[in-house]
């Protein structure tokens, strides 16, 4: 097979990182995907750095025996604590991490808090302190870890009374006119980004880092002379470790939100 050809990859704790390869998708929609989300380990951010690390080895060995042309590691929490092991340990092929989107936050310029929602271990890890240091200087910025988050979403919850209940009880401390901007820190939240817009106000941007990771994705690719030059729409394949018919239907619903 050429090797422009040959499909991506996408590895994720669970559901979360469709929400990166949906925005893969719209920029390179003559690509073939291959989605592999670990949701039988799901949620990642409570684990210790070794076991994420363990967990995120195993998932790139069963991408590469699928004959993947790049890996994206669409999991903020992975990326935190394995992305420089994956990368010295697999030289052969790109590999694209994401993190929090503070850069493009800080851009928007505007009065009020930062907040970051992300799971407790992506901002316990030393990747994203530093990120936060470089811009804290400037910007008021807040840390708001959201345990439990992952898994409503992983369970279906996308609305409803039970997921608004736990977002007003998060941005309890804040006013709306001390919220600049909401920097969703986990690639599962921008699911949620509608029920969150009805408990904030509307003009408080909610960004997250997928668009410019699948914009990476592309240059790498790019530069590796790896695009797919073919015309036609590509293949999509979800995988995932629970084995269970209901995630990959999930799966499919989530992929398809615009």
């Amino acid at each position: 097979m050429d090797n422009k050809n040959r499909p991506i990859g996408f590895f994720d704790s669970g559901v979360g990182g469709l929400s990166v390869m949906r925005e893969a998708i719209r920029l390179m929609p003559n690509e073939d995907y291959i989605y592999f989300g670990d949701s039988k380990n799901a949620p990642y951010g409570i684990k210790t750095v070794d076991e994420v690390r363990t967990l995120t080895v195993e998932a790139f060995e069963y991408l590469l025996k699928k004959n993947v042309k790049a890996i994206v590691v669409a999991c903020n929490t992975a990326t935190s604590a394995a992305i420089d092991l994956v990368r010295d340990k697999y030289k052969d092929i790109p590999i694209i991490g994401i993190e929090p989107a503070l850069k493009l936050a800080v851009k928007y310029n505007r009065k009020g808090n930062i907040i970051i929602m992300a799971t407790p271990m992506t901002l316990r890890e030393k990747k994203f302190k530093a990120l936060m240091k470089r811009y804290a200087k400037d910007h008021d910025i807040v840390s708001l870890p959201c345990a439990k988050l992952v898994e409503l979403i992983e369970n279906g919850i996308i609305t409803g009374k039970e997921l608004e209940d736990y977002l007003k009880e998060k941005f309890k401390p804040y006013d709306n006119k001390d919220i600049g901007v909401v920097v969703l820190g986990c690639t599962h939240y921008p699911f949620i980004k509608e029920t969150l817009h009805k408990l904030i106000n509307e003009d408080i941007p909610i960004i997250d880092g997928g668009f410019g990771t699948s914009q990476e994705l592309k240059r790498r690719l790019k530069e590796k002379n790896l695009l797919n030059t073919k015309e036609k729409k590509g293949n999509i394949t979800i995988i995932n470790s629970n084995g269970n018919e209901d995630i990959i239907e999930l799966s499919k619903r989530l992929i398809e939100i615009s």
